[in-house]
């Protein structure tokens, strides 16, 4: 974002001072948020001033230009699988297309997500984008919900992360591990205490196997024991 090498990001720098502004924008930012998006992680809470808040906007989008045109490709697709009524194919085997009214996103792992009724509507920008109805997180009314690119890309990219969890934890069920619950990329094992075989090392490596429709996707796990659940 800045054009400072790495290793000039450390304590007694004074480009030490640029991390925040780099932490902040990469929590907030990856799914098309803006200045909102910073002020909600905690930007002001930082120290940043919220005129500096567009500029750091604008430095993380350049720095991220495949991930911006993301966005506007998986929006362009669900557009046109709205508008056309046809299938709008994208690469890893991510499709879009109308079934009974309802626009559904095909998965790599080929699970389907749903949204139910969508139409095309203008937004407060005056552009086109996408509305739908749903459930308000907010009052939980059903109503016409409106998203974008980005939020779409939250959407995919979230379920692809459960799909890879849900592969390793059937990986793990497989050699003998039992499962007793999850919690977001987080799977917990009940198992014999000092086992030569369930080891933490065994189940990292079971969660890093490679998965047949993510080829080429870089997995990686880290774990820890306990005699109760805890965060590490």
């Amino acid at each position: 974002m800045f054009g400072v090498p790495i290793d000039r990001i450390k304590k007694g720098n004074p480009e030490y001072a640029l991390r925040q502004k780099g932490k902040v924008a990469e929590l907030a930012l990856g799914y098309q948020g803006s200045s909102g998006a910073l002020i909600q992680m905690g930007a002001l809470d930082m120290g940043l001033s919220e005129e500096e808040l567009p500029e750091i906007v604008e430095r993380w989008r350049s720095a991220n230009r495949r991930i911006v045109d993301l966005w506007h490709t998986i929006q362009l697709c669900a557009i046109k699988a709205i508008s056309t009524g046809t299938t709008q194919a994208m690469q890893k085997g991510i499709s879009f297309n109308v079934e009974n009214g309802n626009l559904v996103v095909t998965l790599p792992s080929k699970r389907k997500l749903f949204y139910i009724r969508p139409e095309l509507i203008t937004n407060s920008f005056g552009s086109q984008a996408i509305a739908y109805m749903g459930q308000n997180q907010k009052n939980n009314k059903w109503e016409k919900i409106p998203t974008y690119g980005g939020k779409l890309t939250e959407n995919i990219v979230q379920a692809i992360a459960r799909d890879c969890l849900a592969e390793s934890i059937k990986n793990l069920v497989k050699i003998g591990y039992t499962p007793v619950f999850h919690i977001h990329d987080e799977v917990i094992c009940e198992v014999p205490k000092n086992s030569d075989y369930f080891t933490l090392e065994r189940a990292i490596e079971t969660m890093c196997l490679p998965i047949s429709w993510a080829e080429g996707l870089p997995l990686n796990a880290d774990g820890f024991k306990s005699d109760y659940y805890k965060k590490e």
